[in-house]
């Protein structure tokens, strides 16, 4: 009997643990290489595809459909994805469908025009922590921002912990995810969109930036802040003052900060 509680409580705690890590907030386990496979063909949005590292026998064809649709594939050891699995015949496969319905840029711009606005857009580049991404997406809801694009790779997933921060704007906040952040870039700056980058050796004060026509605020990650070829593309690099002997803010906090200067700007016209 204590055994089978003992299981139990693992078994709880592995599937929070994946809840929290790998989708949450409504995504889900897709189990089996065929019901992978259709799900992967399907079009819908794949958060992550795992793979056994000595998984074989059909796995290749999986894989490449996945890499074809842009999805991040983990080689992990079996163990992990017996600790995911609820079927318990994973098969040495497993991917985590998204809880949310991504959208395309376009449909970003096309949100904006339908109000008869600006597009404000928020772009993360490589934000790790889904608690700031969360915190980004839910100040860019509230400062009238019509949409945040985020990378495929090397970024927090939109996962129970981005929810939770996000308190709601997710129902909300369209999110486009892409696969190259420098070329979403260069689409938006056809579409006329301005794009402004955070850096702490900016050339601008923040306040003095223009954001009444249309733009994009470019917010780097945590510890590095933007990448060497997102900041080359950038149109202005715009910096937040520093009095105290702090010398940087919080990704999510300094995206509070100009979305706010920008929504002033935006009601002051």
């Amino acid at each position: 009997m204590r055994d089978d509680r003992y299981r139990k409580n693992i078994k709880d705690r592995t599937k929070k643990d994946r809840d929290i890590e790998e989708g949450g907030d409504g995504s889900f386990l897709v189990e089996g290489r065929n019901a992978v496979l259709e799900l992967i063909n399907s079009g819908k949005d794949v958060d992550k595809l795992f793979i056994a590292k000595d998984a074989s026998g059909g796995i290749s064809r999986i894989r490449d459909a996945a890499l074809k649709h842009g999805i991040v594939v983990v080689e992990c050891d079996r163990r992990k994805l017996d600790q995911m699995s609820e079927t318990g015949a994973h098969q040495g496969v497993a991917a985590v469908a998204s809880a949310v319905t991504y959208v395309e840029i376009g449909d970003i711009i096309n949100k904006a025009n339908e109000k008869g606005e600006k597009p404000l857009i928020v772009i993360c580049d490589s934000i790790t922590d889904p608690h700031n991404l969360g915190a980004i997406i839910r100040s860019a809801e509230i400062a009238g921002a019509h949409g945040v694009i985020i990378p495929k790779r090397r970024s927090a997933g939109v996962n129970a912990a981005c929810a939770k921060a996000a308190a709601g704007a997710l129902s909300y906040m369209p999110i486009a995810k892409v696969v190259n952040t420098s070329a979403a870039i260069d689409q938006l700056k056809d579409m006329g969109v301005w794009i402004f980058g955070t850096d702490a050796d900016g050339e601008e004060d923040f306040r003095k930036a223009d954001f009444k026509g249309s733009a994009a605020i470019v917010i780097g990650s945590e510890g590095e802040g933007m990448s060497r070829i997102v900041k080359e593309k950038c149109d202005f690099l715009i910096k937040i003052p520093m009095k105290g002997h702090i010398t940087s803010l919080n990704a999510s906090a300094a995206a509070a900060v100009i979305l706010f200067e920008a929504m002033k700007q935006r009601d002051d016209t």
